[in-house]
């Protein structure tokens, strides 16, 4: 086998076996009246909620009716965006360590009601 063969092949194998880091993010960013924001692949405004820490979700039961996960069905994490088990055993996206939600009240996307709910409900945002 010649030398740049053994060398291609090589690289072949090398790369086969390297995790995809350039993954594309789960949300994307809209510009809305809080500034640029993250949405969901519907553009329903994300949001972070203070209560949680550790990358573990606070919000459960009654709470995730209201606010529902940012369910990470499938996808790959990389860089900033990471995937949480919540209690429930279900994934959910995180951004920077800080689970995503979205709000029931907001009707459309770009909507941003639930900014300051209860002072600890805030968009998420780059």
């Amino acid at each position: 086998m010649r030398p740049y063969t053994l060398a291609f092949s090589t690289l072949l194998a090398l790369a086969a076996c390297t995790p995809a880091s350039n993954a594309p993010p789960p949300a994307t960013s809209l510009t809305t009246t809080k500034g640029l924001t993250f949405v969901d692949p519907a553009g329903m405004t994300l949001y972070t909620f203070d209560k949680d820490s550790g990358g573990k979700s606070a919000c459960n039961g009654p709470c995730a009716k209201n606010w529902p996960p940012f369910a990470a069905s499938g996808g790959t994490a990389s860089g900033p965006w990471t995937i949480i088990t919540r209690d429930d055993g279900t994934q959910q996206w995180a951004y920077k360590g800080k689970p995503l939600y979205t709000w029931v009240k907001d009707a459309k996307p770009g909507d941003v009601t639930g900014d300051g709910v209860n002072q600890v409900w805030h968009v998420a945002q780059p």
